[in-house]
């Protein structure tokens, strides 16, 4: 027979200080319990006797459908693979209507903190809101919560997008629209600098300078601010002499129809992209400072999807780097787009931050999706981990605590992509600290959920984020 010290021992990661099911096993809690509790082994407990030790503990009692999902049977169709859960036992499913353990008990104890985090923000607000329900309410309710793997499998291939070799990706950049103008056009700012980048070295006394040289060194006053622009965009001539004029426009002129000829491609892959919205899968957040960084983007995308169980569920990723628009204010709301009907978004950490791909994770983690941080340091990716202040948001329509997945290994971003779209997450609880709970990605240790142990901050924030909801149903009653 366990002790009351060791039961607690036992339950320790369920004692939480914010009130609900949180407080039902402490040190202030009767130790009838405990001695109940203690005896579970030989005398099995019933979902009556279950409620009386709730009751006992000023707690509420929970619904036949409660007690059956959660102790005494293991959903094929949950989110996740609930025998993933830990000490559990096929045994617990043979049982007469009852808990025949102590394990079996942390187990659906386990269960409901696992979804109290995921998707209600804490565990009392999950006890609360499903402890009544029908054990038929509550299985449909978490079948909302799942990805349809056959469907998604089933949908077959997408229209092949126009393809643009890797080379000249860095063509369809917003820096190399801006130097080429429109359809390359013979305004473009890029052969107007050149030619009087040119003209200058000429009356210098050099006339066979490299490209490079005339971008770095001879850029009229009113272009300085957008050199190094003019420098990306050039990139694969840079280091070409140039000897007359017309040598200079010929050369213009070859890079100038590369950049036509991946800009078209680019814009009509933004027609692909549009069209496959509502089939949307994953979104590729990248920020792209060089020629290499397109290289290296193209090598990460296509080493991630050439998993072969992602090709078997033909998975529809958005790729900003095969994307183009009319403009930049079009491209922005593109791809704001594109984040909100994808299920999932992965972040390409790269070499340098940037504004754009951190607003995207922002939005993704705010709309409640799966985020992974690929980050090919194991350094900088404790720092997304543990430090980034995006690596933890809350999703604005329920409140729920979100965190992104973080791993340094290409392997990794695969296989949680594959285990988010076949509902195989796995993941663990702990207490970083007394009360405060931790929902952490069992692959990448990443925390996902988190639940504070501030009664305050706890019980003021619940209290304030659903105001404005609550304040709109009674008008909607009213009017």
């Amino acid at each position: 027979m366990k002790s009351k010290s060791e039961i607690l021992n036992e339950f320790a990661i369920f004692s939480v200080p914010t009130g609900g099911i949180g407080s039902w096993l402490t040190e202030s809690t009767h130790d009838d319990i405990f001695l109940r509790l203690g005896n579970i082994n030989e005398q099995p407990l019933s979902a009556v006797q279950l409620n009386q030790l709730l009751v006992l503990a000023h707690e509420a009692p929970v619904g036949d459908g409660f007690f059956k999902y959660y102790w005494l049977e293991a959903p094929e169709q949950h989110p996740y693979n609930v025998r993933d859960i830990p000490e559990y036992s096929d045994e617990w499913l043979k049982s007469q209507g009852t808990i025949s353990s102590l394990d079996q008990l942390k187990w659906g104890l386990y269960r409901l903190y696992v979804d109290g985090l995921l998707y209600f923000g804490d565990v009392r607000t999950a006890s609360r809101s499903l402890r009544n329900l029908s054990i038929e309410d509550i299985a449909q309710f978490y079948e909302t919560k799942r990805f349809d793997t056959e469907a998604v499998k089933r949908r077959g291939r997408s229209l092949p997008l126009k393809p643009i070799a890797r080379d000249s990706r860095y063509l369809i950049s917003e820096m190399a629209c801006k130097s080429y103008g429109d359809a390359a056009d013979p305004g473009g700012d890029l052969r107007t600098v050149l030619l009087q980048a040119y003209a200058a070295h000429s009356a210098a006394g050099n006339p066979s300078p490299t490209i490079r040289e005339l971008l770095e060194n001879q850029v009229p006053t009113e272009f300085q601010a957008r050199q190094p622009e003019f420098i990306f965009s050039a990139d694969e001539v840079l280091d070409e002499s140039v000897e007359s004029e017309s040598d200079l426009s010929e050369k213009f002129e070859k890079l100038a129809a590369k950049f036509t000829d991946a800009r078209n491609a680019a814009l009509d892959n933004t027609r692909y992209y549009l069209s496959m919205l509502s089939d949307l899968d994953v979104y590729v957040a990248t920020s792209m400072r060089s020629r290499q960084d397109f290289r290296n983007m193209a090598e990460i995308r296509d080493n991630i999807f050439a998993d072969d169980r992602l090709r078997e569920m033909n998975l529809r990723y958005f790729d900003p780097t095969l994307s183009a628009a009319g403009g930049h204010e079009d491209k922005g709301l593109i791809e704001c787009l594109m984040v909100k009907c994808a299920k999932l978004l992965v972040y390409c950490a790269g070499e340098k931050k940037s504004y754009g791909k951190d607003a995207e994770a922002a939005m993704a983690l705010s709309l409640g999706k799966p985020v992974v941080f690929y980050c090919d340091q194991e350094q900088r990716g404790r720092f997304y981990r543990d430090v980034h202040p995006l690596s933890r948001l809350i999703e604005f329509d329920t409140g729920v605590a979100v965190g992104a997945m973080v791993t340094d290994r290409l392997a990794e971003v695969s296989e949680l992509i594959c285990r988010v779209f076949e509902n195989r997450m796995v993941y663990y609880l702990e207490q970083s600290k007394p009360g405060f709970l931790r929902l952490t990605d069992r692959l990448t240790d990443s925390v996902v959920r988190l639940q504070t142990n501030d009664q305050l901050l706890t019980e003021t924030f619940w209290n304030h984020y659903h105001k404005d909801r609550e304040e709109k149903r009674q008008w909607d009653q009213y009017i």
